[in-house]
């Protein structure tokens, strides 16, 4: 009977895992983690009941109900308590902790505390630019560090007053003014000894009930197909997307939350993959405090953390072949992307983008229209020729679309965001009393469809899906006849010198990632 080891989600056998593009000897590890850091979070109720207390102003603790362990809300990178507050609404908020096992914390000290800070941030930015999206209201937050921050909303009246007091001067001596997120610490002990125990950061959100909206992936797959539904969704959806390039930003990079209460782009372009790279133990080369002014800059650095996924992965080839095919695209990469973006676009404008809106994301009504966006983690300022249609409007992963399938309901989706555009402009022209429209979104993302930054920058973001984005839709544009035998041989080559010393090295790596997969399973190769 061969061996079972556990995932997060399932029980798996080493003829399950072998083949996995991914480290499985990491995420073999995954489930002993979170039993630890669960039952770790379980024994701290009462600490949370004071926690939600303090940035509510509740004043009594006893007015919170933390819900069992089997209600929890457990994500990829977050588990969100749900809190019953005792009123008579019996509202519900979520103390949501990012799960250190999963987005790099050991290997990387502090990556919790960041994304908190950047999550927190894309809030704070939201409510100040695009009170138009809707989204939970974000009631306070706390870094493993120590550092508490409370919307003033929530905040003693005396000191909702200082802060008002504060702001104002602050404008009328033309200086920059504090988020509405301010330093507001712990008076209870047991809150103090609470977040040191847990030893990490929290969100503390407003919970999104069921009479506002279900999860578009509730219904996407049965729905996608109606015509009336599509129309709904991406009209909002257009809206969204010009609420956001409304406000350009002046840095690549991420909103972050100072010590202070200020709120402005100071952080790296913090996304899923990065944390993905890191939390297996592969270096990304970008520290926090790295923001961009450039987008060549930008997409040096990430080509940079791609590069380092084939050093460090132990199991990043499988074969000579393989791994010659992936030095070519790599190298590719790098070679192309000047040519791939338009230098009018160099230094800008920069957007904020949700680069992990998916449909779990989206919350919608029966009729599709959008009622609020959910877990902004990963939104971060980049440049605008990256701004994409959603690649999941083919039911199909990023790998697996085609300009055949998914090109049609693109051209949906874009017909949508012209007209939305169109209108907006013609109000904001009346608005304004001229006739001088902005630079136009629509027009900007249609450009990369056709240039192929589209599909450039779509490998960009996925370090697993890169190989085979460049070869079915970017290799082509350079090179429509070549063999890839012939692009493979040519480009490898050009990735570093010493080829065969970097070649034997990948291969070693994978022998010896195979013999303590096959060890950790207890499985005999020779049977």
């Amino acid at each position: 009977m061969p061996k079972k080891l556990r995932l997060l989600r399932r029980e798996v056998t080493y003829s399950d895992v072998k083949d996995e593009e991914f480290n499985m000897l990491r995420r073999l590890e995954f489930y002993d983690e979170q039993v630890q850091f669960f039952t770790n979070l379980w024994d701290k109720r009462d600490w949370m009941k004071t926690v939600v207390a303090h940035h509510l102003n509740l004043g009594c603790p006893s007015r919170c109900e933390v819900l069992e362990m089997e209600d929890w809300l457990h994500g990829s990178f977050n588990v969100c308590v749900p809190i019953v507050i005792n009123n008579p609404q019996k509202s519900r908020v979520l103390l949501r902790f990012p799960l250190p096992y999963r987005v790099g914390e050991a290997f990387n000290p502090g990556n919790g505390d960041e994304k908190i800070r950047c999550e927190a941030g894309t809030y704070a930015w939201l409510q100040e630019n695009c009170p138009e999206i809707t989204i939970p209201q974000l009631y306070g937050f706390a870094l493993s560090s120590g550092e508490v921050f409370t919307f003033t909303g929530y905040m003693p009246l005396l000191t909702r007053f200082i802060c008002h007091i504060h702001r104002h001067l602050l404008l009328w001596l033309g200086k920059v003014t504090p988020s509405n997120y301010i330093r507001h610490q712990y008076t209870d002990a047991i809150s103090v000894d609470g977040l040191a125990s847990v030893n990490n950061g929290y969100i503390l959100i407003e919970f999104i009930e069921e009479t506002r909206g279900q999860m578009l992936s509730n219904t996407w797959h049965t729905g996608r197909h109606d015509p009336t539904l599509r129309k709904t969704l991406f009209r909002d959806l257009s809206r969204i997307y010009l609420n956001l390039c409304r406000t350009p930003l002046p840095r690549i990079g991420s909103l972050s939350i100072d010590n202070s209460g200020f709120l402005e782009v100071s952080n790296r372009p913090l996304s899923v993959e990065m944390q993905q790279l890191e939390n297996e133990g592969i270096p990304t080369d970008i520290p926090r405090e790295y923001t961009y002014s450039t987008v060549d800059s930008y997409v040096t650095d990430i080509l940079g953390a791609h590069d380092n996924r084939f050093r460090y992965q132990p199991n990043a080839v499988n074969n000579r072949g393989d791994c010659a095919d992936q030095l070519a695209t790599l190298t590719g990469m790098r070679t192309v992307f000047q040519s791939i973006f338009s230098r009018s676009f160099r230094r800008g404008p920069f957007v904020l983008c949700f680069t992990d809106l998916h449909q779990s994301n989206i919350f919608v009504d029966e009729e599709w229209r959008i009622k609020c966006l959910v877990d902004l983690e990963w939104a971060c300022a980049r440049p605008i020729e990256m701004v994409m249609t959603p690649y999941w409007l083919t039911g199909k992963g990023v790998d697996q679309i085609t300009p055949e399938d998914y090109g049609p309901i693109r051209q949906e989706f874009m017909e949508a965001l012209a007209s939305e555009e169109e209108r907006l402009n013609y109000e904001s022209s009346i608005k304004l009393g001229h006739q001088s429209p902005p630079l136009r979104l629509s027009e900007t993302m249609d450009s990369t469809w056709k240039s192929g930054a589209f599909w450039y920058s779509l490998g960009l973001s996925s370090p697993s899906g890169v190989f085979t984005i460049f070869s079915d839709h970017v290799k082509h544009l350079y090179l429509p006849d070549a063999h890839d035998e012939e692009f493979g041989v040519a480009m490898m080559f050009f990735f570093q010198q010493n080829m065969g010393a970097i070649a034997g090295r990948k291969l070693a790596d994978k022998q010896k990632y195979d013999e303590d997969l096959q060890r950790v399973f207890d499985y005999d190769a020779g049977t």
